[in-house]
C-alpha cells in the first residue's frame, strides 16, 4: 500500500466515521483490511483502494469502515458509570419524573450490546420502584454487524465472564450450547438502531440519560466538540451525559458541566458562559489558517 493509498483510506475513515488515524497506524490498517480485500476478491490493499476509488460501492466502503471500528466492550465495563447510574442518576430521575413516569435512555455507541443490556439489568433490579413506568432504552451503533449480534443477545463463555456478576448470569441468562443468551424480557427492553454520530440525530428526540462512552477518543477535537454540542441539544435540561474514563468535555464545550466527585458524569449547563473577547482573539488565527488552507 502506497502512502497515497493510506492517506486516501485515512480520509475516507474520518469522513464516514470520525475515526482519526495517525501516520504510523498503517500496520493496523493492513491487519484489519486484508480480510476485507480477500472477501472483495483482491489480494492487496492497493487493489482494494483502487476499487474504492473507482467503483463507488457503498457496501464495500461500509465493510472497510466496520473493519476499522473498534468494538471492544464487556458487561458493566469500568463499573463506576453503572454505580453512578444506580446511585445517582436513577434515584434523581425517579424523583423528578414521578408525574410523567417515563424515562428515556440512549446508548450512543452500543457495539455488541453489553452496555445497554447492563443498563437493562440495572433497571430490572429497581423492581417495584419502576413498576408501571415507561422506560425507553435506545441503543445505536455505526456497525450493522455488531448490532445483529447485540439483537441476538448471545454471548460466549469468555464474554459473560468479563464483568458480569455470577448472580446476574444465573438470573438473566440461559445456556445455549457453548454460549449464553440473555433473557427475552431484557432483549425486549432494548431498541437497536444503526446510526452514525457524525450525522444529524436530532430526530431521536430528547433523552434523560445519554451514555456515549469510549467513542469520542477516536475523534479529533473539532469532531468531539460538534458531537458534544449536538448531544447537549438532545439531553434533557435536568438529564445526564456519561462519558468514558478517558473522555472529557473540558476544553471542548461549555454546554455540559462536570458533576463534582462523579468521574465521567456530566449535566447540561443551564447558563453556559459566553466566549470572552480573549477567546475570540485566540480563535481568530485558527480561522484564518483554515480559510487560507482552502
Amino acid at each position: 500500500m502506497t502512502p497515497q493509498d493510506y492517506d486516501f483510506l485515512r480520509n475516507c475513515l474520518k469522513q464516514r466515521s470520525g475515526l482519526v488515524l495517525s501516520a504510523d497506524k498503517q500496520y493496523l490498517v493492513e491487519s484489519r483490511l486484508l480480510p476485507v480485500a480477500r472477501r472483495a476478491g483482491v489480494a492487496t490493499l492497493g487493489e482494494l483502494v483502487g476499487m474504492l476509488r473507482g467503483a463507488h460501492d457503498p457496501a464495500l466502503m461500509t465493510g472497510v469502515v466496520e473493519a476499522m471500528t473498534t468494538n471492544e466492550t464487556f458487561f458493566f465495563r469500568d463499573k463506576i458509570p453503572f454505580e453512578h447510574f444506580r446511585a445517582t442518576i436513577m434515584p434523581a430521575l425517579i424523583e423528578a419524573r414521578r408525574a410523567a413516569r417515563s424515562i428515556r435512555i440512549w446508548c450512543a455507541a452500543a457495539s455488541t450490546g453489553q452496555e445497554p443490556y447492563s443498563l437493562a439489568m440495572c433497571l430490572k433490579e429497581f423492581g417495584r420502584e419502576l413498576a408501571g413506568w415507561r422506560i425507553e432504552l435506545l441503543a445505536t451503533d455505526l456497525s450493522a454487524e455488531v448490532l445483529e449480534k447485540a439483537r441476538s443477545g448471545i454471548y460466549s463463555q469468555f464474554e459473560v465472564q468479563r464483568g458480569l456478576p455470577i448472580q446476574l448470569l444465573i438470573k438473566y441468562f440461559t445456556r445455549s450450547g457453548e454460549s449464553w443468551q440473555i433473557a427475552p424480557e431484557l432483549r425486549g427492553m432494548v431498541n437497536y438502531r444503526q446510526l452514525n454520530l457524525l450525522t444529524d440525530f436530532s430526530a431521536l428526540g430528547t433523552f434523560d440519560v445519554v451514555f456515549c462512552r469510549n467513542v469520542l477518543i477516536y475523534f479529533d477535537a473539532e469532531t468531539k466538540t460538534d458531537v458534544l454540542n449536538r448531544l447537549a441539544k438532545v439531553t434533557a435540561s435536568d438529564g445526564y451525559l456519561v462519558l468514558g474514563a478517558a473522555e472529557t468535555v473540558v476544553g471542548l464545550t461549555n454546554r455540559f458541566k462536570m458533576l463534582m466527585e462523579r468521574r465521567g458524569l456530566y449535566a447540561p449547563n443551564p447558563d453556559p458562559p459566553r466566549p470572552s473577547l480573549l477567546d475570540g482573539v485566540r480563535a481568530a488565527p485558527r480561522l484564518v489558517a483554515i480559510q487560507g488552507g482552502r
